[in-house]
């Protein structure tokens, strides 16, 4: 599997993964907050924060990994 990631950016998938657990972990707070009586305004912009904090984190740590499965000089000398 190792061997499949080099020369790969993983930053692209780090921020899907990130979206995906803001989205996710965003709702269920949504719920909580909601059934708290929190004003709606509130809750989105915590929701929408959360999202982006997340998928701009995923970006990040993607992007620092790909530096680790860099793609090996394959010049034969």
């Amino acid at each position: 599997m190792m061997k499949r990631l080099r020369g790969r950016n993983l930053a692209h998938p780090g921020c899907l993964v990130g979206i995906t657990l803001g989205l996710t972990v965003g709702i269920i707070l949504a719920a909580i907050l909601a059934v708290n009586n929190v004003s709606l305004n509130t809750v989105l912009l915590i929701w929408l924060g959360l999202t982006l904090l997340l998928g701009a984190l995923g970006w990040v740590i993607g992007d620092r990994l790909s530096s680790r499965f860099s793609t090996p000089d394959e010049h034969p000398s």
